[in-house]
């Protein structure tokens, strides 16, 4: 059975900033995103939440990203999470084009973050950054459309993760047999049909 869900996208997605001047400076005046909203407040619910300044900026499609600046709170990075962990949480933005990509890289290139990174994956093409707070930024544009065989392809990759999962040794070498096998049994009727005509 396939639910159907409700949501219409990403209302926001929001982090805490210890560098408030050059969170603004990188994403207004370097990347061009407008502050749309701030919420201020003195306080929050239990009596010792901090005063803070919660602003938000338009990164297009009615979506937007936003931060909180507590006042007199203390930067803070918890080390132990390894650097791969950290770095797997990141944002990816969309954008149409080779064009606007290559823009978006000019303008981290010129600026006080230049681009880190720039590498095709198999459905995009992406540049990478981190932010003045440590946040991995990804701007990515499609290489081709995604196709029903991708739908396809990704519900075989999650069923057979679901799998391999439950092994008490998970391994990427177990994933790929159970996907095979996935595969395997998708098309076995459709090999028997096309073997009869």
């Amino acid at each position: 059975m396939t639910l159907s869900h409700l949501v219409r996208g990403v209302d926001h997605a929001a982090f805490p900033t210890f560098a408030p001047k050059e969170t603004i400076r990188f994403y207004r005046d370097v990347l061009g995103f407008p502050v749309v909203h701030a919420t201020c407040a003195l306080g929050w619910g239990p009596a010792k939440h901090p005063d803070f300044i919660h602003f938000f900026f338009d990164i297009g499609n009615g979506d937007r990203l936003a931060f909180f600046y507590y006042f007199g709170v203390e930067p803070y990075r918890d080390e132990a999470i390894p650097e791969l962990v950290a770095r797997a949480r990141h944002l990816a933005i969309h954008v149409e084009s080779e064009e606007d990509l290559l823009e978006y890289r000019r303008r981290l290139d010129d600026s006080a973050w230049p681009c880190e990174l720039q590498v095709r994956h198999e459905t995009v093409e992406s540049v990478y950054v981190t932010d003045p707070n440590g946040y991995l930024i990804e701007f990515a544009r499609p290489l081709r459309a995604i196709t029903q065989e991708d739908d396809i392809d990704a519900g075989l990759s999650v069923d057979a993760l679901l799998a391999a999962a439950d092994e008490p040794e998970p391994s990427f070498a177990r994933f790929l047999q159970l996907k095979a096998e996935l595969i395997a049994d998708r098309y076995a009727g459709e090999a028997a049909e096309t073997t009869l005509v």
